[in-house]
């Protein structure tokens, strides 16, 4: 019996609607980026986290089709890194989660009450162009 340690469930907003994309195989696959809220004390000012996420087949199409920005989600599932290559030749590592399982958080009414509009994320750095699932690195290429 083997352990996985690399799991984990978040919970928060999604800040756009999820990109539904067909790899040419025709596998569904679609990425949104979920804000999620950090604890703070009273009288600071609110932070988020964004943890991009990518969902496969089933998921992928369930997500798409019933989530939005603004949607209230929580995800289970793990956390990979992969390296890919942009246009320009420039190497880059991404860190997302991929989804084992996606949930409703509120019901559609109070979905549409408590909708909150978080800002695109700001990086220190400016964001790496996303990677189209053809032009993924494989594992032989990470660091360690």
């Amino acid at each position: 019996m083997s352990l996985n340690l690399n799991h984990g469930v978040w919970a928060g907003r999604l800040v756009r609607d999820p990109e539904l994309r067909t790899t040419t195989s025709g596998l569904s696959v679609t990425t949104f980026t979920v804000a999620i809220d950090r604890r703070y004390k009273k009288g600071d000012e609110k932070q988020s986290d964004f943890l991009d996420c990518v969902a496969w087949r089933d998921r992928a199409d369930f997500i798409a089709k019933y989530f939005k920005r603004g949607s209230a989600i929580c995800v289970t599932g793990s956390v990979q890194t992969r390296t890919y290559e942009d246009n320009n030749g420039n190497k880059h590592k991404a860190v997302e989660v991929v989804v084992e399982n996606a949930d409703f958080v509120e019901s559609k009414g109070n979905a549409q009450q408590n909708e909150q509009t978080y800002p695109a994320p700001s990086p220190s750095s400016p964001a790496p162009q996303q990677a189209t699932i053809e032009n993924i690195v494989d594992d032989d290429d990470l660091p360690f």
